[in-house]
């Protein structure tokens, strides 16, 4: 099974992109963030020709996020929302269990974290608040003892080898050490950074910034992240990051990254 996380950062901008990695590399399951519209301005039939099922918590102009199953395996036990604030009514999170005839279950999560800038406004808090509880949902999901993968754009530099310039970062929302230390806290819980597992390497990104030549210059971070519980782990056969997709005409600032997961 091959799950895939990507911010397309505007699905109404970036929907022929959308299309075309699914013909090329027909992910199983896609995670979409920052998708920008309401439910009913997907693109929902053309995914869906292209053999997919889809399901979406949209948000006007803002966030938004999707979970992509492609034919024939099944997606049951949607959740659209993260729980533990009532109050929250931003479109960062979904959840669903993907299963097949021959596939053990995954329950896969797209999450779109806050950005947490400026720093300080009332967004830190925010995205500081929304990390733990993640965390808490993340323990709660695990007491099931099955495949979890919680994908998305998770805002979070955890590592200065995640940065080509980490000093550049030092001051904003994603590098700050409160947030870094949230990282860490949500780790700790039992879940495995699924490309980290396969690529230790330095200077692997999946954001390049529209400003300053960063995309030509490969001064990139690394925020979008696959984060796998140890059934999951079990399961991890390979990682990688789609980076050709930063060099197409009117990108997403972000670029694809996908795990291999064994069937069973």
């Amino acid at each position: 099974m091959r799950i895939t996380t990507w911010n397309v950062n505007s699905i109404k901008q970036r929907a022929g992109h959308l299309l075309a990695f699914l013909a090329e590399a027909k992910p199983d399951v896609v995670c979409l963030q920052e998708l920008k519209c309401q439910d009913e301005a997907f693109p929902r039939a053309e995914v869906e020709e292209a053999g997919y099922r889809v399901e979406t918590l949209g948000q006007k102009a803002y966030n938004g996020v999707a979970l992509l199953v492609r034919a024939p395996l099944a997606l049951a036990e949607i959740r659209r929302g993260l729980p533990g604030d009532e109050a929250d009514i931003q479109a960062r999170y979904i959840e669903g269990v993907v299963s097949g005839a021959d596939v053990a279950p995954v329950r896969v999560a797209s999450i779109y974290l806050p950005n947490g800038n400026p720093v300080a406004s009332e967004k830190y808090p925010y995205k500081l608040g929304f990390l733990e509880r993640l965390r808490r949902h993340a323990r709660t999901l695990m007491r099931a003892e099955t495949a979890l993968v919680l994908a998305g754009d998770y805002n979070v530099i955890p590592e200065a080898e995640d940065a080509a310039d980490p000093e550049a970062w030092r001051a904003d929302a994603l590098f700050l050490p409160q947030s870094r230390a949230a990282f860490r806290a949500l780790l700790a819980e039992g879940l495995t950074d699924g490309l980290r597992a396969c690529d230790p390497r330095a200077g692997v990104y999946t954001f390049w910034d529209y400003q300053a030549g960063c995309w030509p210059r490969n001064q990139g971070i690394r925020i979008d992240h696959l984060l796998l519980s140890p059934q999951a782990a079990d399961r991890l056969v390979s990682a990688s990051v789609q980076k050709h997709l930063r060099g197409l005409e009117k990108p997403s600032d972000h670029v694809p990254v996908t795990v291999e997961l064994r069937d069973a």
